[in-house]
């Protein structure tokens, strides 16, 4: 093994799947990209990583609340473009022929596009780590679109596509909450 610089370790563990996250500040829709995120347990909470140096992070903190949209890898030059992009200054939706659909819980768009969409609130902002804790309060996916490979950032202008699923669901049945 090799030495690796520490300010770099992050992008052996950078977490996945790339995600854009729509907002509404009342008067327009924005879309960011965000590639750090987590998932809280079993449950629908998440968190993500952003702050004041996105545009979209006025309106999320107002509205306390948005989307989380999955893409998939046909969807890469968008995702990109999205997030070296200003909302401040740029009609996002518009430039990327994205198609934004109302939600039903929340004032911030879904993505037409995407592979699922999951409508939030925000739960808690942790400003120490630029934290935002969303619940999911309602998921959709679209089964029929053909491309599912999600996108994963290595954190260095890299990406990784999903690849082949290896199933043990039933050697690890005991492990899994009920109805996955």
């Amino acid at each position: 093994m090799h030495h690796l610089p520490l300010e770099r370790a992050f992008t052996l563990i950078e977490p996945g799947p790339v995600v854009l996250v729509t907002t509404n500040d009342g008067t327009k829709n924005n879309v960011m990209t965000i590639t750090w995120t987590m998932v809280l347990g079993f449950s629908a909470e998440f968190a993500i990583t952003t702050g004041p140096w996105n545009h979209s992070y006025a309106a999320l903190e107002s509205s306390r609340e948005c989307v989380i949209s999955v893409p998939t890898i046909d969807m890469l030059d968008i995702v990109v473009g999205i997030g070296t992009c200003s909302g401040q200054d740029t009609d996002k939706f518009q430039k990327f022929a994205l198609t934004a659909e109302p939600g039903k819980h929340v004032r911030a768009p879904l993505i037409k596009e995407c592979l699922a969409n999951i409508e939030c609130r925000v739960t808690d902002i942790v400003d120490r780590h630029s934290i935002i804790v969303l619940e999911g309060v309602a998921a959709y996916c679209d089964d029929k679109r053909k491309e599912k490979r999600m996108l994963h950032a290595i954190g260095d202008g890299t990406f990784v596509a999903d690849g082949d699923t290896f199933d043990r669901k039933e050697m690890m049945r005991s492990k899994l909450p009920i109805g996955v």
